[in-house]
């Protein structure tokens, strides 16, 4: 499957070239900087695409089968990066894949968007942006996947992991490593029972596959 990524260079996003290569898919790299390619290389992508999420990046879509959006405005940017790239960002992938014809778009969300509200002043504008990406994803007629991890770390791949359709009651000490953030996202793509579904992720103790299998 050729696989386009949003975000590649985002920390998730190279675990998420990494996994697809590990897979046998063909990781379709998108990065906005020239000298970013050689890294993207280097962790397995079959092709690089220079594009801009801020800009038209309808090119990126030629010739893919799948969509991962992956990409994140960081916790050091303002409001401004937050909407234009976690929310329109994510509004301009989901036509362009519409208007390609590419169906299954895989989308990074997070846990507390359900909730913005209850998520601090700080966390607000990326929740929101996070939520509001996710219901006009749900509004398209793509087979969308919306999966939403806990807090992240950069431990090593465990590939255990507890999913919870109906959001956890708590994360207190509780994470998942991005490493297995992006196993999840890349797992999910040929999985149909997946399809039209929201759920969050954080590490468990069972078998990645076996969670994901009773979604």
């Amino acid at each position: 499957m050729d696989v386009l990524v949003i975000g590649a260079n985002g920390q998730v996003g190279r675990n998420i070239v990494k996994e697809l290569a590990e897979k046998n898919h063909n990781a379709v790299a998108m990065v906005r900087k020239e000298e970013q390619k050689a890294k993207m290389e280097e962790l397995g992508a079959s092709k690089v695409v220079l594009a801009d999420l801020e800009e038209d990046f309808s090119n990126a879509f030629e010739n893919v089968d799948a969509v991962i959006f992956a990409a994140g405005s960081g916790p050091k940017t303002g409001p401004d990066k937050t909407l234009t790239i976690d929310l329109w960002g994510s509004v301009k992938a989901a036509k362009y894949a519409q208007d390609k014809g590419v169906k299954r778009f895989v989308q990074l969300g997070s846990m507390g968007s359900d909730n913005p509200d209850a998520g601090g002043e700080a966390m607000k504008p990326y929740l929101v942006a996070k939520r509001s990406a996710d219901e006009i994803l749900q509004a398209t007629n793509l087979d969308y996947t919306i999966v939403r991890p806990g807090a992240l770390t950069d431990d090593e791949k465990t590939g255990k992991v507890e999913v919870s359709a109906q959001g956890f009651e708590s994360m207190e000490g509780r994470s998942i490593p991005r490493a297995d953030v992006a196993h999840v996202l890349v797992d999910v793509l040929e999985r149909e029972n997946t399809y039209g579904k929201v759920f969050e992720i954080l590490q468990g103790e069972e078998d990645a596959e076996n969670q994901l299998g009773t979604v």
